[in-house]
């Protein structure tokens, strides 16, 4: 037998199917947000950076050296004292072949050495003593650079847009702070001094050879400049390789964050071995182009090793032969071949330095992107005009149509609709139907495509935005609970509250008896995302933290749909006390909630088709008396 077409005015229930529609009966363009994220489920490299051919776009060396020097940049003063320092350590060093061809010729000549052993003594043990200090300040800068990056990083994804997080996986962007941040360190400091006193000290070693002997020099020169093209070919291997295992590294986190952000159910599910599957599988593929970047790195390195090894040969070669012809001296060719092995640490140092940009650059480059994301502009709230500290706010929906993305279909299409303040409205309909969608928009967490969202006569995007949140409480459909403890989730949203208005607070969302049975009370930690309470307690919790804030908007997402008939009958009553002073918007899935509501506002895909009272729509809209008997029905039963 088919349902009545409608119920008797002023009917309650607790049954939480109200307003919700088979799957089959929606508007097929429509889309729940739930799904535009599915689709939206792709990294920011893929919509913003590589055109979509999805792969992530590598920046230009020239943009890459002037991200490098921004981090460079307020420590140049501390860097240039460990450059010179280090650069004292390589003219050590250098005084030391040219001490040795004195201390052969001495011995040739049958004189005393105690002087020049004395020098080389003191030359080496400078040397060292300098070079140790250059390093620990260019290390300790290094760390500092570290620290820079991931502190401006952290503020400005802190500050992003909800829909810029909505396009990336939250383990990808904490990678961006721990690991890509990390591989800064090396290239913003030794790379940058080792390039430069290599450079220097590679040149300063050139000149000496050249005074020694040209043709020796030139038999080096060519050696290392053969073997050394061919390495330079290998460079950009590196910093591809590092790019991908850094991308690996953010899908271990994405993982690892989804696994233990719903760890219950995957115990229940049996996925254990699915999801380690699954780690496992973004762990290898990082250790492979890990092992792809070693590779290249140590080809790099051996290339530059057997260069020096196969110019010591030539030069010997060569240089034996000129002895012998007595074109130059014994001294002059140990002289030579001492500036030759002394050449492998600054040539070391370059290829280190070339080596380490190659894989700082692939960490700028995931920076960068990070960077380049939208963020909101946020201020302190100004101070609240006097007497409109506790007026409730008045908001409108003037033509609103709205999209998550421009190739998304439309969520909203002209939604309008004026909210009575102060008072309660509740928004029923369809899953998908864009309620949520509503509050979204309310607290520009979204931009209107078309129309205009108005708070108190006044579009929302010529509020402050720190004024509009300032004025607005927000309990989410999910009540998420942060990791900390019960007081910190309570006073999140206002952390100047007093205990006082703690007290006030807990007795009014029925929380103050599971404070009393908490062994610290209030200082109890509640587990990750609440997970020591029960779902009604983080429900309650939320409720708490929005009162707590004493807020003009209050607004109410499926707020009560977790409570058991009690709490949820004692919270109700909260909420309608409540809304004799702030304005309530409701978005509502229970009856018991929506009769209660001064205005009703029936949303079915995306528009507004009918508002009123729920004695005027029972007996006037059809979907809303078809929810409302399907309730009814249900209860009774």
């Amino acid at each position: 037998m088919a349902p009545p077409p409608c119920v008797l005015p002023g009917v309650t229930g607790a049954d939480p199917s109200f307003g919700k529609r088979p799957q089959a009966e929606r508007d097929p363009t429509e889309q729940t947000k739930a799904e535009q994220n599915v689709t939206e489920d792709s990294s920011e490299e893929t919509t913003q950076a590589d055109g979509g051919t999805g792969r992530p776009e590598r920046l230009p060396a020239k943009e890459t050296w002037s991200v490098l020097y921004r981090h460079f940049r307020p420590h140049r003063g501390v860097v240039a004292l460990g450059a010179l320092f280090t650069l004292i350590g390589a003219a050590t060093g250098l005084a030391q072949p040219v001490a040795i061809e004195e201390l052969v010729n001495r011995l040739s000549d049958d004189e005393s050495i105690s002087s020049i052993l004395i020098l080389l003594t003191g030359l080496l043990v400078i040397g060292t003593a300098v070079e140790s200090v250059g390093s620990y300040i260019l290390e300790r800068t290094a760390q500092s650079v570290v620290l820079d990056s991931r502190r401006s990083l952290i503020r400005r994804l802190l500050r992003l847009k909800v829909s810029e997080v909505e396009r990336v996986q939250p383990g990808d962007l904490m990678s961006r702070v721990t690991s890509d941040t990390t591989l800064l360190q090396a290239v913003t400091t030794q790379s940058v001094v080792s390039a430069f006193s290599g450079a220097l000290t590679v040149i300063a070693t050139i000149v000496m050879m050249a005074f020694m002997d040209a043709v020796l020099l030139g038999v080096t020169l060519g050696v290392i400049v053969l073997i050394g093209g061919a390495t330079a070919l290998v460079m950009p291997q590196i910093s591809k390789a590092t790019e991908r295992s850094q991308e690996a590294v953010g899908k271990i986190s994405t993982a690892l964050e989804r696994a233990f952000g719903a760890f219950r159910t995957l115990k229940a599910s049996g996925a254990e071995r699915r999801e380690t599957a699954a780690v496992e599988e973004a762990a290898h593929e990082a250790w492979r182009y890990g092992v792809k970047s070693a590779k290249w790195q140590a080809v790099a390195w051996s290339s530059m090793g057997f260069a020096i090894q196969v110019s010591f040969l030539a030069v010997l070669g060569v240089g034996g032969a000129r002895v012998a012809s007595e074109a130059i001296s014994v001294a002059t060719l140990v002289a030579f071949l001492m500036l030759l092995f002394y050449l492998i640490d600054p040539v070391s140092r370059l290829v280190d330095a070339v080596t380490q940009y190659q894989v700082g650059s692939a960490a700028v480059a995931r920076i960068v992107r990070a960077e380049r994301m939208e963020t909101e502009e946020l201020d302190d709230p100004s101070p609240r005009a006097a007497g409109a500290e506790h007026a409730p706010a008045a908001v409108a929906f003037d033509d609103v149509t709205f999209r998550y993305q421009a190739e998304l279909p439309l969520v909203h299409h002209g939604v309008s609709f004026t909210v009575p303040s102060p008072g309660m409205t509740a928004f029923v309909g369809p899953s998908g139907a864009g309620k949520t969608t509503v509050f979204g928009l309310v607290e520009r967490f979204y931009e209107a495509t078309g129309g205009r969202v108005l708070v108190d006569g006044k579009d929302v995007r010529d509020w402050p935005l720190a004024d509009l949140r300032a004025a607005i409480g927000y309990v989410e459909q999910d009540a998420p609970v942060l990791a900390g403890t019960l007081r910190e989730n309570l006073v999140f949203a206002a952390p100047d509250a007093t205990e006082d208005d703690l007290r006030d607070v807990l007795v009014r969302s029925r929380l103050d008896a599971l404070v009393e049975r908490l062994p610290d009370g209030l200082d109890t930690v509640v587990g990750h995302r609440g997970s020591k309470l029960s779902g009604g307690e983080r429900q309650r919790v939320a409720i708490a933290r929005a009162l707590l804030r004493k807020p003009r908007l209050l607004l109410l997402d499926e707020a009560t749909s977790q409570l058991d008939a009690v709490n949820e009958l004692a919270l109700r009553d909260v909420v309608a006390e409540v809304s004799r002073e702030v304005t309530v918007l409701v978005v509502a899935h229970r009856l018991s909630t929506v009769t209660l509501a001064d205005q009703i506002v029936v949303m079915d895909a995306g528009r507004v088709r009918a508002t009123g009272t729920h004695e005027e729509l029972v007996a006037e809209d059809p979907l809303y008396g078809e929810l409302a008997a399907t309730q009814f029905l249900a209860t009774a039963s």
